[in-house]
């Protein structure tokens, strides 16, 4: 069954690596590059998704070609796309074929709110509604082994609380298979319906590991030491559960737990984190991913044999994603790039025969013309190694310098990895560096690293990105006089504290939904994010006690007064994790300085930005700011 873990659910809140904190090697000339209009860069396509039909002959697929996300099929053997809705209003994001007929199940929520609910298309066209209770939230747990029901969680009953039911896929029956009224978050189901795996968090990184009988209702508890612990799957056989965790280590491995006398066994370690590991439908592999210095690595094995699966060459781009049709017979691949947005491919097993289904990349957009990531570390104040993803545009060089920004993901605990970004590439493209930090607290460098930011948040990982403003300046090719900060989320806080608490660091700041004020945040997470809300105030801070204190000391809304380089704000109007309150009210109070504060508002949008019409919107006009306030400069004198 799918994996659930703590940090997978908190980073969505919020090439071989150069270990070299030096300047990267000089560039003396720049290369001529065409310049593209954001319709262009924008016209690209977001394909997700890639259930196979119960016949193999197409595949079910998410794409937002039609301006929001719509489903579509495609053919297996490659040809035109099938629409399958024409939603104008709300995205619709597809979950599979029924396992043994052409309906398909899906969800929606409305314009990013985050209620999302389960549907099904059924083949004559029509639509129904599954979970249609008002205000609860529904989410996709997994097909059951005989394919005539599949598992969702509700928090229908109780908001604070997902629950586990089990719907009939004939007559959409629904039937309460676990009352959750402990707080556990639930991580996967036996194929025999008996037991269930149970994660309960104890801090952002560590989290308990239990196995709990259905019938018996006994709860077993997996775990020996404190650890990170996420569950996998249980075996075809109903005997053993598969999880990661970091237990006597820095990074996640893949450990078995037999259910019948209680032993460990250790199934495979990397040299960086294993994100991820299960076995196809038929038995017949195992696909594990690795956290490879933010990007996927994917080990393909034949589980009979151990031995591993030799997958097609894709020279510089990565395989990111994969699934299997229900006879393990056929691959689907998802294959990407910095560079290039991931594009869908189709391999048969047995003959070799790879076809490729979709372009994502606009044809009026020339791949050459985009810039391939690259990993650089450079030392923090401290000495700590700090990892980031450098965009170096094309056209700079030692004697055309250009200006540059440091990107801040959300999280906390997010990790900026390599992969494409529109707006990044956008902006690299008009003559934008970029340095994508990975400042202490993010993932995929370490239990260690993860936790140095704990109720430390403001401080360390701020100076990180100043360390990394510090790194640029020395770059040859980078106007040291013109940086910027910018994120979202979390990132967007990080925004906010550096203007606020280093204000003469950064040129200008642009924030995309960043929280900026903790207490509130704090005090007004999603009811559903009950089960880890305690781990959540143990890294950030309770605003019910004397933490609050803290909280608000580094909250930019209550120090604004310090703010004194341009701003821009940007927030949608839906999103359930950080409040239209928090930029509105950022907004009003850095202006009484006399700052000029841009501020774009969407209201059909939630927690990121998912209509094309508003992306452009969102990208030119942060081009825009940063054209008149970072790049010339003289049009703001503070």
């Amino acid at each position: 069954m799918k994996k659930l873990s703590l940090l997978s659910l908190l980073c969505v809140l919020f090439i071989s690596c150069k270990d070299d904190p030096k300047p990267t090697e000089k560039k003396d000339t720049a290369q001529s590059v065409k310049q593209y209009t954001i319709e262009q860069i924008m016209d690209n396509e977001s394909v997700l998704g890639g259930s196979f039909s119960p016949d193999k002959s197409k595949l079910l697929v998410t794409s937002n070609r039609s301006g929001i996300f719509n489903m579509y099929t495609i053919p297996a053997k490659g040809g035109e796309y099938t629409t399958i809705t024409q939603s104008d209003s709300a995205s619709v994001f597809s979950i599979s074929f029924f396992p043994e007929d052409e309906r398909i199940l899906y969800r929606m929520d409305n314009n990013g709110d985050e209620i999302f609910h389960l549907f099904v298309k059924n083949t004559d066209g029509t639509s129904k509604e599954l979970t249609p209770k008002k205000g609860a939230r529904a989410s996709f747990f997994g097909w059951s082994k005989d394919k005539k029901s599949f598992f969702y969680q509700s928090n229908e009953r109780d908001n604070r609380y997902m629950d586990l039911y089990e719907m009939d896929a004939a007559n959409f029956a629904s039937k309460l298979i676990y009352e959750n009224n402990d707080g556990y978050s639930i991580g996967g189901i036996s194929e025999d319906k008996k037991h269930l795996a149970f994660i309960k968090a104890i801090n952002t990184n560590d989290s308990d590991l239990f196995i709990y009988n259905i019938d018996s209702k006994k709860l077993t508890k997996v775990n020996t030491s404190l650890s990170a612990n996420s569950p996998q799957e249980f075996s075809g056989d109903n005997t053993s559960l598969y999880y990661t965790t970091d237990a006597d280590a820095e990074f996640a491995y893949l450990m078995k737990y037999n259910m019948t006398d209680g032993t460990h066994e250790k199934v495979s370690e990397k040299s960086w984190s294993i994100n991820g590991s299960y076995i196809t439908n038929k038995g017949t592999y195992r696909v594990t991913y690795i956290n490879e210095d933010a990007k996927n690595a994917i080990e393909v094995t034949e589980v009979a044999t151990g031995k591993k699966l030799e997958l097609p060459d894709f020279k510089n781009q990565s395989i990111t994603n994969v699934g299997f049709s229900r006879d393990d017979s056929k691959m689907r691949l998802f294959v990407g790039g910095s560079n290039t947005p991931s594009n869908l491919f189709v391999y048969d097993l047995e003959s070799k025969n790879l076809i490729q289904l979709t372009n994502t990349l606009n044809k009026e957009v020339n791949k050459e013309d985009m810039v391939t990531a690259e990993v650089i570390r450079y030392k923090s104040f401290d000495g700590t190694e700090i990892p980031a993803i450098y965009y170096l545009p094309k056209q700079a060089s030692a004697n055309a310098k250009v200006p540059a920004l440091v990107w801040v993901h959300g999280g906390p605990g997010g990790q900026s990895r390599q992969s494409f970004s529109s707006l990044i590439q956008y902006l690299v493209n008009h003559g934008y560096a970029i340095l994508a930090v990975n400042n202490r607290g993010s993932s995929g460098y370490g239990k260690t690293f993860f936790k140095m930011d704990d109720q430390n948040h403001g401080e360390g990982d701020l100076q990180d990105c100043v360390e990394g403003k510090n790194w640029l300046t020395k770059q040859a090719e980078i106007d040291g006089e013109k940086i910027g900060i910018i994120g979202g989320s979390y990132g967007g806080y990080m925004t906010m504290a550096a203007l606020t608490y280093t204000p003469e660091e950064f040129n200008v700041g642009v924030n995309i939904f960043g929280v900026t004020n903790w207490l509130r945040t704090l005090k007004s997470i999603p009811p559903w994010w009950e089960s880890f809300k305690d781990a959540l105030y143990l890294e950030l801070g309770n605003p019910h006690t004397a933490d609050s204190v803290r909280l608000k000391r580094i909250s930019p809304l209550f120090h604004t007064d310090k703010v004194t380089k341009p701003l821009m704000v940007l927030q949608g109007a839906k999103d359930p994790r950080v409040l239209q309150v928090e930029s509105d009210e950022i907004v009003a109070g850095v202006k009484k300085n006399g700052v000029p504060v841009e501020y774009v508002l969407f209201e059909d949008e939630g927690h990121g930005f998912v209509k094309k019409e508003n992306q452009i919107k969102a990208n030119s006009q942060i081009l825009s700011f940063l054209d008149k306030y970072l790049k010339k400069k003289e049009e703001f004198k503070d």
